[in-house]
């Protein structure tokens, strides 16, 4: 079962390679950040900076904090209804880590790999790490699916694009759900599924297609009774869902606690509507931790709402508090426990 790590997720990435594409999502952003800057009229001067409101940008800083935080009680939770332990400590450093890989990688793809990684080298098995990383991903999507068109419907904030938006992430949902019916309700299928793949790879690599299908059956009945665990515990995924409001909602409300510290109207329901979709947008795959586009949605959507002189240093604080920390928080992490393998 799960033999080496290298095997279940992508392999890991060069040291130089991380180091570049963190460099290179700083500098999108940043020059994203100066274009914003440019074309708002944004004037910033070190006596408007001093006139912000200390407390509400540590409120701003206390609410990524609660993100990184409740994200790590529900890996904890989740892992635990797996049949396995971990310590909070070790699922805050497992959500510090997967919040940097997704910063430098296109529609955050870097997290999840590193979770189910992290969570392997903890003595969860390879099939319960990733049924608990796949939960964790319908989690959010059901979430976004349920709130994007409330707060679209409720605030009458850029319906349409909200809309569209809500109804494709809705189909895609359903079409996973409806695959992953099919693998708890028909167990048969994975066999047949794992030697189709065996021969698949054996296409382009004989020497590595020896033996899958029998690896690939193990961890798929592993990541079968794992999803059928939590499948068939309804107070363990009623909470799960609690948590995961609890998760995005801090975040949802930085930009409101940067508007306040800046003396504005916080404009909450507009923003948790704004910041709904920039995370629907954010899964575009173009750019490492979709760096200039986080940048150019959030000046766009915002500019609907509030002040344009205020734009830029609003789009700058809150890349600050939600990308660039998550940045230097996670590479830490990865340095201490992986330097020598990336």
């Amino acid at each position: 079962m799960y033999v080496e790590a290298e095997n279940k997720i992508s392999q890991q990435p060069s040291k130089k390679s991380i180091r570049r594409k963190a460099i290179l999502g700083i500098l999108i952003s940043a020059v994203a950040i100066v274009i914003i800057f440019h074309f708002t009229e944004t004037k910033v001067t070190w006596k408007a900076i001093l006139r912000a409101n200390v407390y509400y940008l540590i409120l701003a800083f206390l609410l990524q904090f609660l993100f990184w935080m409740f994200w790590a009680v529900r890996i904890q939770y989740l892992t635990h209804y797996v049949g396995k332990k971990i310590s909070l400590k070790y699922a805050f450093e497992v959500t510090l880590a997967s919040g940097f890989l997704a910063a430098i990688t296109p529609s955050s793809a870097g997290g999840e790999p590193i979770r189910v990684k992290m969570l392997y080298d903890a003595g969860v098995g390879a099939g319960e790490s990733t049924a608990v990383v796949l939960v964790e991903r319908i989690l959010d999507a059901i979430f976004f699916t349920v709130a994007l068109p409330v707060f679209v419907m409720f605030t009458g904030f850029s319906i349409k694009l909200g809309m569209e938006i809500s109804c494709i992430f809705g189909f895609s949902l359903f079409m996973f759900l409806v695959f992953l019916w099919i693998l708890l309700k028909k167990p048969d299928r994975l066999e047949n599924l794992s030697y189709k793949l065996e021969k698949l790879v054996g296409r382009f690599s004989k020497r590595r297609s020896e033996g899958l299908a029998e690896k690939l059956k193990e961890e798929l009945t592993a990541f079968r009774e794992a999803l059928a665990i939590l499948a068939k515990n309804s107070k363990c995924a009623l909470i799960s869902l609690c948590v995961t409001v609890m998760i995005w909602m801090p975040e949802f409300l930085i930009p409101s606690a940067i508007l306040a510290a800046f003396g504005c109207k916080p404009y909450f329901l507009y923003s948790i509507t704004a910041q709904l979709l920039l995370i629907v947008i954010s899964l575009l795959p173009l750019t490492p931790g979709a760096s200039g586009i986080a940048e150019f949605g959030m000046s766009y959507l915002y500019s609907k709402f509030i002040p344009q002189h205020i734009i830029g240093i609003l789009t700058a604080l809150w890349r600050v508090m939600t990308y660039y920390l998550n940045i230097l928080a996670g590479f830490f992490v990865i340095k201490r426990k992986y330097v020598d393998e990336i």
